[in-house]
């Protein structure tokens, strides 16, 4: 198999620098930088190109910031260097990222031993709020297909395919990356996520994250922590009507959407 690593590193934020080049080391593939597209440089005309509002339902209660749109793009920029250097499957990890010394390298390789061409291979930082069915076992090492995905894009392993889809679902995009990934009644790709949990995130330690809003209001928070609950409700219904018939998933997304609408 021809597996990559591609680590999302912003230039300017030099003090994650070290962090980076040991994650190089650590990885125990190939890895490459990838240029994290810098929120500060993108022009209006930037986020109008891929920024659309109210793309698909249900609607995405906020308005993307600038750093989860330059967030977005970065993945993106890793997606295609995987098409690019025809790869068949490439793990994108995020510079915020320390492996655990003893279960990191084996899950890695109970998931290179998984993927298909069309999969999409979460580590995720937390077990929470994902279940589903196991896929891949390997003695401890297992691959789940959970119902609803997990937040947070710290790691995945990609495939080819599925990077190719991804790139087309995503031109235009209205929500943040990981949010997107969650929507399995759109995304085409086959979700899966890792265990035992493999990875932290370590933000704090390298000097807070550069995605998120440092400076919340006390209205926007409580604005957000409304509206937050109501979201998830109605991707959860969405994921578990995935495979439903087509009609009852019709009839109660109506249902969940206008639910959603009269809260906001």
């Amino acid at each position: 198999m021809r597996a990559k690593a591609f680590v999302i590193h912003l230039a300017r934020a030099e003090a994650r620098r070290p962090q980076v080049e040991k994650l190089i080391n650590e990885i125990g593939l190939s890895a490459q930088i990838i240029d994290a597209v810098d929120a500060n440089a993108l022009s209006a005309s930037d986020v109008d190109a891929v920024y659309r509002s109210g793309l698909h339902r249900p609607a995405y209660p906020f308005a993307l910031r600038q750093t989860e749109i330059a967030c977005f793009l970065s993945h993106r920029k890793a997606w295609q260097a995987i098409i690019d250097q025809d790869l068949d499957a490439g793990l994108i990890v995020e510079d915020d990222v320390q492996p655990d010394a003893q279960w990191f390298t084996p899950v890695l390789m109970a998931a290179l031993k998984t993927i298909q061409p069309r999969d999409l291979i979460r580590f995720p930082c937390t077990a929470r709020g994902e279940k589903g069915p196991k896929v891949a076992e390997m003695g401890e090492v297992s691959i789940i297909a959970p119902r609803s995905p997990g937040l947070g894009m710290q790691m995945q392993l990609v495939g080819r395919e599925a990077a190719a889809l991804l790139l087309d679902l995503t031109k235009q995009f209205d929500r943040p990356v990981d949010t997107t990934m969650q929507m399995r009644w759109i995304n085409v790709v086959r979700v899966l996520s890792a265990r035992p949990i493999c990875i932290r995130e370590i933000s704090r330690s390298l000097g807070g994250t550069v995605v998120q809003n440092k400076s919340k209001t006390w209205a926007s928070i409580i604005n957000r922590e409304i509206r937050r609950p109501l979201y998830r409700a109605s991707v959860a219904v969405r994921n578990s009507l995935a495979k439903s018939p087509v009609s009852h998933v019709f009839y109660a997304t109506v249902i969940v959407d206008t639910l959603q609408a009269r809260l906001l």
